[in-house]
């Protein structure tokens, strides 16, 4: 499976690192990794040149994530998709559990996995309301998003069935893209913590004023 990892970024270099690490620590390496930069100030190209010159990095003027996500997924050359936030983390197996999953599961083209969820610093505990499923799971997705980016594994040619992330929205892009995809495909869920989710910081897109 050829899979291309997409992080978006928005003076996030602070984080990147973390983010960029636990992928180039996989145990499964992927295809190709593209850093898409929303327009940072922070010196990011810089600093991906030195540290990571093997990233591809691509820079846009800053229209927002859904823009950044959507540039790259045209400038990607693999079958496979793999998001993956700035500010977020996956652990090492992270890709080969899915791999693995989806290789003992053909029909499937699309793959998520639970997640360890850090707020400033500690690790809490999921509400029952936030529980994640698999199958035909259009229906459960209606109240509220159960699917996070940095877990999600899609199949690139489905972006070319239900279109891409609306460039219109500010915040909640995931959630209307999940939609898209659950009303249509069935989901495979590997039921195991694979990624940390980090909120509480300031920057984080959900927090900001809209």
């Amino acid at each position: 499976m050829k899979i291309s990892v997409i992080i978006p970024t928005y003076n996030r270099k602070h984080t990147l690192s973390r983010a960029l690490d636990s992928v180039i620590s996989q145990t499964k390496e992927p295809y190709e990794i593209l850093v898409i930069d929303d327009g940072s100030t922070d010196g990011t190209r810089d600093w991906i040149s030195k540290n990571y010159p093997y990233v591809q990095y691509i820079y846009q003027q800053n229209l927002g994530v859904s823009s950044a996500r959507n540039n790259a997924i045209q400038n990607t050359n693999g079958e496979w998709i793999a998001f993956l936030d700035s500010d977020d983390e996956w652990f090492p197996n992270k890709l080969e559990r899915q791999i693995e999953s989806l290789l003992n599961h053909p029909q499937y083209e699309f793959c998520h996995t639970n997640e360890i969820w850090i707020r400033n610093g500690n690790r809490v505990n999921q509400m029952k309301k936030h529980k994640k499923y698999g199958g035909e799971i259009f229906e459960k997705c209606l109240d509220i998003c159960r699917i996070s980016p940095s877990s999600s594994l899609i199949k690139k040619s489905i972006f070319e069935d239900i279109g891409y992330f609306d460039e219109s929205l500010q915040v909640c892009e995931d959630y209307d893209l999940w939609l898209r995809v659950t009303a249509r495909y069935p989901v495979l869920f590997v039921d195991n913590p694979l990624i940390k989710k980090y909120g509480g910081h300031s920057d984080q897109l959900s927090k900001l004023p809209h």
